[in-house]
């Protein structure tokens, strides 16, 4: 689970790359409202970084937050992007919920794990 965590959460961070620097044309739209999208996109980063590397929880969030803020600061490069603060608050906070949702699951998988050994 770990490793597959760790390769799915690279991918979706060169993705969010692709998409966050891509013109503005290119950048896939749903119908769900932008920031959902990027809350969304970076809580499944913190979720999958925050499973694929237990044991580094701080520096899986360090990893988000610094990735949110660098990927507002490319949008500089270009001409029909922009970054924003705002955005970046987002994406930061989708982070933090994706990093907590896979510390409460591996609690929990803890828990159970222990409740089965007493039985």
């Amino acid at each position: 689970m770990s490793k597959a965590s760790r390769i799915l959460g690279w991918s979706l961070l060169a993705a969010l790359v692709f998409v966050t620097v891509c013109p503005i044309g290119l950048r896939p739209v749903s119908e769900a409202p932008v920031w959902l999208e990027r809350f969304g996109a970076f809580a499944l980063l913190g979720f999958l970084f925050a499973l694929g590397y237990p044991k580094h929880r701080w520096q899986v969030l360090v990893l988000t937050a610094g990735a949110a803020g660098g990927l507002e600061l490319l949008q500089v490069l270009q001409p029909s992007r922009h970054g924003r603060v705002p955005d970046f608050l987002v994406k930061v906070a989708g982070g933090c919920f994706g990093a907590a949702a896979a510390l409460a699951v591996s609690f929990a998988q803890r828990l159970s794990a222990m409740a089965a050994f007493k039985r």
